[in-house]
């Protein structure tokens, strides 16, 4: 039995004991050394979500191989896996496949759960953006087109300027670097301003793509978005959306939910750690509190809940 971390939407998590059970002939057994604290943790914490059918135990992990089981190629124990899915609070788990990735050493910035998050926005989206717009927007037959958006390079714009935005951001600038970039928030102005994002504070015309980011009520005004818009929502809305669909359904608004579940998110995490890697994206300061797993795991969830004191990224970390 080891300890693990969990919450069941009272307000608060809680210590218990856990035991991983047996390890599947597919699966790895981890110990953990880093996992982030995320703002669904939080909402989760909070009941923002009404009651949980089971308890919510991390998922944002960075854990030290201990054994591999006898069907697992390509990772050894001593090895560091970035991990996604519960229960990244649990001193130590099982991992199953397509759930863990190698990296170099235990360091945050190998926290790749939430950096897929923001890959995965746009990878998720890819096929959209690649053919969609061309015909729709230009009514040109995709047949008559060498490539999509060869008539007019089409305008995204990111609702919010914090973590995600940032890899969000990047993204865009990696995958589809035709596309122009608005960002509209309040914080991390001088990071959004050395690459090339100065941020607004209101929508700027009118955007064939919107990303939204933001956890308010606020999803975004359906007079700033253009007909066959394609909208990425990314974050919870426990306030509910404030939108009209009538007007949506008469723009022919295409509305696509990232997800750590979607078939995507494995590959965001593998392309996550190259570009890490070759320096295509940066996560440099983006994890700015750690907190000790024995004596601050409270403090690490009170510190999310509240954010003050410009908290950005904050994550629990092993002895």
């Amino acid at each position: 039995m080891v300890n693990i971390l969990y919450t069941l939407g009272t307000g608060v998590f809680e210590e218990a004991k856990y035991s991983p059970g047996k390890l599947d002939a597919q699966d790895i057994h981890v110990r953990a050394v880093m996992t982030g604290v995320c703002r669904s943790d939080i909402a989760m914490m909070n009941g923002d979500f009404g009651p949980l059918p089971i308890a919510m135990q991390g998922h944002e992990g960075l854990a030290q191989v201990m054994a591999v089981g006898s069907g697992v190629s390509g990772v050894q124990p001593g090895d560091y896996v970035a991990t996604r899915g519960e229960p990244a609070y649990a001193d130590e788990y099982h991992v199953k496949p397509e759930q863990w990735v190698v990296v170099p050493e235990a360091d945050p910035k190998w926290i790749l759960e939430p950096v897929a998050c923001g890959v995965n926005c746009v990878l998720q989206a890819k096929h959209a953006i690649d053919t969609m717009y061309a015909q729709i927007r230009n009514n040109t037959p995709l047949s008559s087109l060498v490539e999509p958006w060869v008539v007019r390079s089409p305008r995204a714009v990111i609702i919010g300027s914090g973590f995600l935005a940032k890899i969000v951001l990047q993204t865009f600038r990696i995958l589809h670097p035709e596309i122009s970039v608005d960002v509209i928030g309040s914080s991390n102005e001088e990071w959004f301003g050395d690459n090339g994002a100065s941020l607004l504070i209101d929508f700027d015309g009118t955007y064939d793509i919107v990303v939204d980011l933001k956890e308010d009520d606020r999803v975004f005004n359906t007079d700033c978005i253009n007909e066959n818009a394609l909208v990425i929502m990314a974050t919870e809305k426990p306030e509910g959306i404030d939108t009209t669909l009538a007007n949506m359904l008469w723009k022919a608004v295409t509305m696509i939910f990232p997800s750590p579940r979607a078939p995507t998110f494995y590959k965001a995490m593998v392309l996550s750690k190259t570009w890490i890697e070759d320096g295509s994206l940066t996560v440099d300061n983006f994890w700015d509190r750690s907190y000790n797993r024995t004596t601050e795991w409270q403090q690490a969830f009170e510190d999310a809940n509240n954010r003050v004191g410009n908290y950005g990224r904050g994550y629990i970390q092993w002895d």
